[in-house]
C-alpha cells in the first residue's frame, strides 16, 4: 500500500474525496490517501507543494498557475471542477457599504498572498474598471479570520465562495454586495512534478478512482441532505450549488489552457505565457 499525501480546502467541492476515502475505494487499488484539510486555501497549498509537504493538491486554477509561473515545479493532472467558482463579495453587515462601487480603494481581506481571495480581487477590479493600484490587502488566513477582521473594521470586504459563506450571511454577520464568478474552471488536481514522474501508474489509478466518484456524485441518494448536514447549510442552498457545480473527469485541452493563460495575463495575475506541454501531463 502506497501512501499519497493530498491537500485541499475543507469545502463541499472536496466531499467526493472524503466519500472515496471512507468507502475504501483507494485502498482497493493499493493507495492509502492521507488527506489534509487546508482552511488557509491555495496560497498555503502552493507552499506545501513547494516544500514537499504534500504530493497532490486540489487547488484553485488561478493560484496554482501563478505559482507555477513563479517557479513551483508542479504539474496539472486534470480539471477537478469544470464550473466557475462563485466568489461572493462580502462586507460587514453593519457597514455602510451597499454596492460594489462603495468598495473602490478599500481594503480587501485575503487568506494570504497568492490565494484566490487575493487574485480574484484583481478580476473584480478589472470587471469594474478599477485601477489595480487602488487595491489594499489585510491578511486574515482563514474564513474565521475574515469574520474577525471585517467585524473589527480592519478590512472592508472579503471574497470567498458564496455558498460556504451563506451561513455567515444568514446570521447577519456578512452582507453580500455582489458575486464575481471565475472566468475559468475553478479547481485543478495537481502533483509535484517529481512525485508524478516517479509514480505515474499510481497517480493514474488514483485519478481514475476519484473520477468514478465525481461522475456519480450527484445521483448518490440524499447527497443534498448529507452535504447540508456536514457543511451546516440550508438544503435549498446546497441544492442550488449542486445544480450549478460540474465536476470534471478530463484534462484541460490545450485550447482551454491557452484561454485561461490569456485571461490570467489580462488580469495581470501572471506576466507571460506558460506552455501547455510543460504544465499539463
Amino acid at each position: 500500500m502506497k501512501t499519497v499525501r493530498i491537500v485541499g480546502v475543507p469545502e463541499h467541492f472536496n466531499f467526493p474525496w472524503q466519500l472515496t476515502i471512507d468507502e475504501g475505494m483507494f485502498n482497493e487499488v493499493g493507495i492509502d490517501v492521507d488527506w489534509t484539510d487546508v482552511p488557509e486555501g491555495t496560497g498555503k497549498m502552493c507552499e506545501l507543494l513547494r516544500t514537499n509537504q504534500t504530493d497532490l493538491a486540489v487547488i484553485l486554477t488561478e493560484g496554482i498557475l501563478k505559482d507555477i509561473a513563479n517557479g513551483n515545479e508542479s504539474v496539472i493532472l486534470q480539471t477537478f471542477v469544470q464550473s466557475p467558482l462563485q466568489w461572493g463579495i462580502h462586507v460587514n453587515a453593519e457597514s455602510n457599504y451597499k454596492t460594489i462601487d462603495d468598495l473602490y480603494g478599500k481594503t480587501a481581506a485575503i487568506s494570504r498572498y497568492g490565494s484566490g481571495s487575493e487574485l480574484m480581487t484583481y478580476v473584480n477590479a478589472a470587471n469594474n474598471n478599477w485601477n489595480f493600484d487602488s487595491i489594499k490587502f489585510e491578511i486574515v488566513n482563514t474564513l474565521d479570520g475574515a469574520v474577525e477582521s471585517l467585524s473589527a473594521n480592519k478590512a472592508d470586504y472579503f471574497m470567498w465562495d458564496r455558498f460556504m459563506t451563506q451561513p455567515i450571511v444568514d446570521k447577519g454577520i456578512f452582507r453580500r454586495v455582489d458575486v464575481c464568478p471565475t472566468p475559468w474552471p475553478c479547481f485543478m488536481i495537481v502533483a509535484r512534478k517529481e512525485f508524478y514522474e516517479q509514480n505515474k501508474a499510481l497517480v493514474n489509478n488514483l485519478i481514475e478512482t476519484i473520477n468514478q466518484t465525481t461522475s456519480e456524485f450527484k445521483i448518490i441518494p440524499s447527497i443534498d441532505r448529507t452535504l447540508a448536514s456536514v457543511f451546516n447549510q440550508k438544503l435549498e442552498d446546497i441544492q442550488q450549488w449542486l445544480q450549478i457545480t460540474r465536476w470534471s473527469q478530463k484534462k484541460p485541452t490545450e485550447a482551454q489552457f491557452n484561454q485561461i493563460i490569456s485571461d490570467l495575463i489580462k488580469f495581470k495575475i501572471i506576466n507571460q505565457p506558460l506552455k501547455y506541454s510543460e504544465v499539463v501531463v
